[in-house]
């Protein structure tokens, strides 16, 4: 790979977050994963413990999803799920927030919630992303999700699950990136299937990729 290619990889998350995904299918995400450099992969909770083990003697790291996909757990539940990935070996943990509760206008709670799961995952040295679902939100309670998932400590912001009805956008990730500043990340997850797409995100502010056409995405990146 040249270093376009190598740059590129180094801000993806391989993502296999099916729920039919197998052990086998879980090997060969991070055997890939190994070979091209991606930053991370991100699995769901059950398969953290295969995916710490496969990846453990490379750089990549290991990402779980909390409260996925449709962030309606208790927060003391996001809690304890992210305590268990980070004890399984996942150095990061993305979670989805309140969504019903941040429609509602109940802020307090959805700061709570991802406060909750922020204090979890800094103390297991992990990182902490917040899904916001952009899909069925405003631009206003995009903002304002932002705005509370920083105040709460998290280190990124997340446009998607990609399992709602549509996925991260280039003016969704742009406004993401205005409102949190330049001292959180941004990550664009969601319908990117192609190296265009990804490089779209990534000029309009995002740090982070999360892709399952990974692999495909950075063999593009030669032609680009």
């Amino acid at each position: 790979m040249n270093d376009a290619q190598r740059k590129l990889a180094a801000m993806i998350d391989h993502t296999l977050l099916k729920p039919d995904a197998t052990p086998v299918q879980v090997r060969a995400l991070c055997a890939e994963a190994v070979e091209y450099g991606f930053c991370s992969v991100c699995v769901n909770p059950a398969n953290v413990r295969l995916a710490a083990e496969q990846v453990r003697v490379s750089q990549v790291r290991v990402c779980s999803v909390v409260g996925f996909p449709l962030g309606a757990s208790t927060s003391e539940i996001k809690a304890r799920e992210a305590e268990q990935a980070i004890a399984d070996g996942a150095h990061e943990v993305d979670m989805v927030l309140n969504i019903g509760a941040l429609k509602a206008g109940d802020l307090e709670r959805v700061e709570q919630g991802i406060a909750a799961v922020v204090r979890v995952a800094h103390v297991g040295g992990a990182l902490c992303k917040v899904i916001i679902e952009t899909c069925y939100l405003s631009d206003a309670e995009k903002v304002e999700a932002c705005r509370r998932a920083v105040s709460a400590g998290a280190d990124f912001v997340k446009t998607s699950t990609g399992f709602g009805p549509a996925g991260a956008t280039v003016a969704d990730v742009a406004l993401m990136r205005a409102t949190v500043g330049p001292g959180v990340g941004v990550k664009a997850a969601g319908g990117i299937r192609s190296y265009e797409t990804a490089r779209e995100m990534i000029a309009a502010g995002a740090t982070r990729i999360g892709a399952s056409a990974s692999v495909q995405i950075v063999e593009n990146a030669a032609k680009g």
